[in-house]
């Protein structure tokens, strides 16, 4: 969704990067660049206003002028704004000290409410809390029923006594309900609001009618992140209509600008609790301003990667796998079922898009073909246990047959066996402490462990005959030694007595220039 802020801000901090000290005319270009790029991300004009200032405030202030790097210093502090205007730290629900915590959702209609009721109720069951949904949307058709297929399918009950249709008092549905999860035990109420395509005095009546009836201890704005400035109108609008007390953004996998996220809580002054990304009911999470700050600078957000990575790899299961791995056992079975792991991370693309400076690899990202994995797993799958144990065993016939059963090319099988070949040697070389192939330390590197580079110049110190105070007969004696001393192999290649041009040796090697020295 901050695609195209993100892509602005790189290149106008491109332009200062280096520098070792910062003009008020660079100040004043970084600041009109950062004030188009807000704009062309549809951020309302009042918060353009006020977050530039700021960061050319803090900018011709001495932490700037007095850092090593200003640039760098440049970066920080438009993070530190972002975090700020995002609403600064974490909002997390409050619960309700005694009877069931009720939470209102209200919106307008298309926003996504009654998909994020489930989304939340499911996050609320993986908390350890035991939800109830709430059908109130009586005059949207179909909201009852599909409040209750979303709640079957996150396993979550739903209260709905009226068949919805334009048919029930959704005021009288919201006050029993509190009254059912009382007597079912259920710690927190789910309240689905019916919406309008606009704002209206019937909405913001029944809104209003609902609140007072229920009480909430939370009642949360839902707003569709894609319809720009008008999501900062309509909040407000609720806001002095109704009252909430903080802000769900859904569809932020959309492919709009996203300025409603960074205008809402300026304008609103209320926190965002909540955004939903994607159209799994677990593509919903806590809003972690810092986190979405790193996103836009393509800073990356390894925190939420590593949460998800939590909840599903298994503890047990990795340290069995990095076990084989140190073995050598690791099997194309082992890596089908990592495949199938990751899978339940959800999309590869968003996946990687978490990493840093994965910005400058958007569109192929993009372009990321997700069902390269369902193929993956296909060839995997059509062959039999021993193949998967053992893929040297795969001769041409059996590759044929694989390529039959899985729907592929003989060519595909050919190339998933080398990688997986491949990537077997390397993580067994890790795993064995002896570095990536190729790089110092790693055996087969062209010059082995970090010895053995020392190995070749210590040669030369070694004690050998004594040499004559003659210089004449020390040269004569020292030639002598270098015709009857065997031409030694060594990692650089040059025979044995011989010289050895370090700065050389290391252009050989592909090495930075200044590596000569650690060689010698």
């Amino acid at each position: 969704m901050f695609a195209t802020l993100s892509d602005r801000l790189a290149t106008t901090f491109k332009n200062i990067r280096g520098k070792g000290r910062l003009t008020d005319a660079d100040i004043d270009a970084t600041a009109r660049e950062i004030r188009i790029a807000l704009l062309e991300a549809d951020v309302a004009l009042p918060v353009v206003r006020e977050f530039v200032a700021r960061v050319k405030e803090r900018a011709r202030g001495e932490e700037v002028s007095q850092a090593l790097n200003p640039a760098q210093q440049i970066v920080k502090i438009v993070n530190d704004e972002l975090v700020t205007i995002l609403g600064g730290e974490t909002r997390r629900l409050r619960y309700a000290k005694t009877g069931p915590t009720v939470i209102m959702l209200a919106g307008l209609q298309g926003a996504g409410k009654t998909t994020l009721a489930a989304k939340l109720a499911l996050w609320l069951k993986e908390q350890g809390k035991a939800p109830l949904l709430v059908a109130a949307d009586l005059q949207r058709p179909n909201a009852v029923n599909q409040l209750q297929v979303n709640g079957e399918r996150v396993g979550v009950p739903v209260y709905a006594p009226q068949p919805g249709n334009g048919v029930g008092d959704p005021v009288d549905v919201a006050r029993d309900a509190i009254e059912e999860a009382k007597r079912k035990l259920h710690d927190v109420v789910i309240v689905d609001t019916a919406g309008r395509l606009g704002i209206d005095e019937e909405l913001m009546k029944q809104a209003a009618d609902i609140k007072a009836a229920v009480n909430p201890d939370e009642v949360l704005f839902v707003v569709d992140a894609m319809i720009g400035q008008d999501a900062v109108n309509t909040a407000q609008a609720f806001l002095d209509g109704v009252g909430y007390d903080g802000v769900v953004l859904t569809k932020l996998d959309g492919d709009a600008r996203g300025g409603a996220a960074l205008s809402i809580v300026q304008i609103t002054g209320k926190p965002v609790m909540f955004a939903s990304n994607g159209e799994k009911m677990t593509d919903f999470d806590l809003f972690h301003p810092d986190r979405m700050a790193g996103r836009i600078l393509d800073m990356g957000d390894m925190l939420t990667l590593i949460e998800q990575a939590e909840k599903t790899f298994d503890q047990g299961q990795a340290e069995q796998d990095a076990a084989k791995l140190a073995s050598g056992e690791f099997t194309l079975e082992d890596f089908l079922k990592q495949m199938q792991q990751l899978r339940k991370l959800g999309s590869m693309s968003k996946l990687m898009g978490m990493l840093p400076g994965m910005g400058q690899f958007r569109d192929q990202l993009d372009n990321f073909d997700e069902r390269e994995i369902d193929r993956i797993q296909a060839i995997i799958q059509s062959m039999t246990p021993a193949e998967r144990a053992n893929p040297k065993i795969l001769d041409g016939a059996r590759r044929a047959r694989i390529a039959k059963g899985s729907g592929r090319q003989v060519s595909d099988v050919n190339q998933l066996i080398q990688r997986f070949t491949e990537a077997s040697k390397m993580m067994k070389q890790l795993a064995s402490g002896g570095g990536m192939p190729g790089m110092p330390g790693a055996p087969g590197a062209g010059f082995g462990k970090r010895a053995g580079a020392k190995q070749v110049a210590q040669k030369k110190k070694g004690k050998g005959a004594r040499k004559s105070g003659n210089p004449a007969k020390a040269a004569q004696q020292a030639k002598t030694d270098a015709e009857k001393k065997p031409a030694a192999a060594n990692p650089f290649g040059v025979p044995g007595g011989e010289e050895i041009d370090y700065e050389k040796a290391a252009a050989e090697l592909n090495l930075p220039g200044d590596f000569s020295k650690f060689l010698k």
